[in-house]
């Protein structure tokens, strides 16, 4: 748990359950705020330095989203000198990648409302979208990682096992040039990051990384975890989208680009 000084936090949290959410690779800390039932009310995220950004990034982007979007709603953000805390009221649903694992016999069903899902966050008129997530901003991002000895080389995929972040901005470099296909993109439109309730209502959270890239960034995310699922899984998630082979080349130069993330 990141040490909180302030006394912010516990202001915060008030007088609800918190209990520290695992799932997420941000960095930042994420707690789950539960009522005396125990059904959660809220989540607040915290981040310091780099990670106070981010948290800053999701929740302007969430303010843009409001009424574009089923989104979570904002409930406070505090920003400190070095460090953000952003509350956002708990949505209804479980996780696709929850749902997929209790419910095998649904799979199929939960595969088409994340295409469907996708199709729909795309098609979000990019003129209006202040965000900027291009290929160029994530390859330069991407690099200056790597300079930096952030690229986490041992959470790599099983194809890129035993890898160097060099090895992987080189397999990159094969793939490039790649023409642009340019959408309103979640960033990081994973199993985890996307809500589904009893009515197959879809959600999104964790929207720090949304902005106009091209559309195989969420494509290439998605399809790669649906692969725990099996070849028919990411093939019925492409047709359903709309690609019926898929370019398997993009595909590929996304999901290696994520790896540095």
């Amino acid at each position: 748990m990141i040490a909180d000084s302030s006394g912010i936090g516990e202001q915060l949290i008030g007088s609800w359950i918190a209990a520290p959410v695992p799932v997420g690779e941000s960095g930042c800390e994420v707690l789950r705020l539960d009522d005396r039932e125990g059904q959660a009310v809220a989540y607040l995220k915290h981040g310091k330095g780099s990670l106070g950004d981010a948290v800053a990034d999701e929740m302007i982007r969430l303010r843009w989203l409001h009424a574009r979007l089923p989104v979570p709603e904002i409930i406070r953000f505090v920003a400190t000198q070095d460090e953000c805390r952003l509350m956002t009221r708990a949505l209804a649903g479980e996780s696709a990648r929850a749902l997929l694992d209790e419910r095998p016999d649904d799979r199929d069903l939960l595969i088409d409302e994340l295409a469907d899902f996708l199709r729909l966050i795309h098609a979000l008129p990019a003129i209006e979208c202040p965000f900027d997530a291009r290929l160029e901003r994530r390859l330069n991002e991407g690099r200056a990682r790597i300079e930096a000895g952030l690229v986490d080389e041992s959470d790599f995929d099983h194809e890129q096992e035993g890898w160097s972040a060099q090895d992987v901005w080189d397999a990159i470099q094969t793939h490039l040039p790649l023409e642009p296909d340019l959408v309103v993109t979640h960033g990081d439109f994973s199993l985890d990051n996307v809500l589904i309730d009893c009515s197959r209502n879809s959600a999104c959270i964790d929207v720090g990384g949304l902005g106009v890239a091209d559309r195989y960034q969420d494509l290439a995310v998605c399809w790669g975890d649906l692969a725990d699922y099996g070849a028919l899984a990411q093939e019925r998630f492409l047709k359903r989208y709309g690609i019926s082979e898929g370019e398997r080349g993009k595909l590929r130069a996304f999901r290696l680009l994520n790896e540095l993330f």
